[in-house]
């Protein structure tokens, strides 16, 4: 990459591409479950901070309208056009939605690695592959 791409993406950005990429990294090239459960969460939380950042404005507020009641028309049209100053919530309610769905999966992820681990005694991908042949 040239320096003047690396100067025209924001630094956030790059983070966000750093995290999903060790998370992605460990989920493809670690033998061990739990550590792929983690390169998961690591790769999740790097999308769910991308969306996030998505949704800041510099200098926005937060969406809620103090004066509710138009007078006319064009005090109606000028409170649509005064919307651009407000922070989008719905990249932020999406994502509560997604730390949640997250959470589930890491729990229900951890529960079957343990319940593998007291079956077959371990938790590398290799050494279960061979344990799960040898008992059929």
């Amino acid at each position: 990459m040239s320096d003047s791409f690396l100067l025209t993406v924001p630094f956030n950005i790059v983070i966000y591409i750093v995290l999903m990429m060790i998370g992605f990294y460990a989920m493809t090239g670690k033998k061990n479950f739990i550590k792929k459960l983690v390169g998961m969460n690591i790769f999740q939380w790097s999308i769910i901070l991308f969306v996030v950042s998505l949704g800041a404005k510099r200098g926005a507020t937060i969406p809620i309208v103090v004066h509710t009641t138009p007078q006319n028309h064009d005090s109606l049209s000028m409170s649509a056009l005064e919307a651009a100053h407000y922070i989008n919530p719905l990249p932020h309610v999406l994502m509560l939605t997604a730390i949640v769905v997250g959470l589930a999966t890491t729990s229900v992820g951890l529960a079957l690695l343990l319940r593998i681990h007291s079956r077959y005694g371990t938790l590398e991908e290799d050494e279960l592959l061979d344990r799960i042949k040898t008992s059929e």
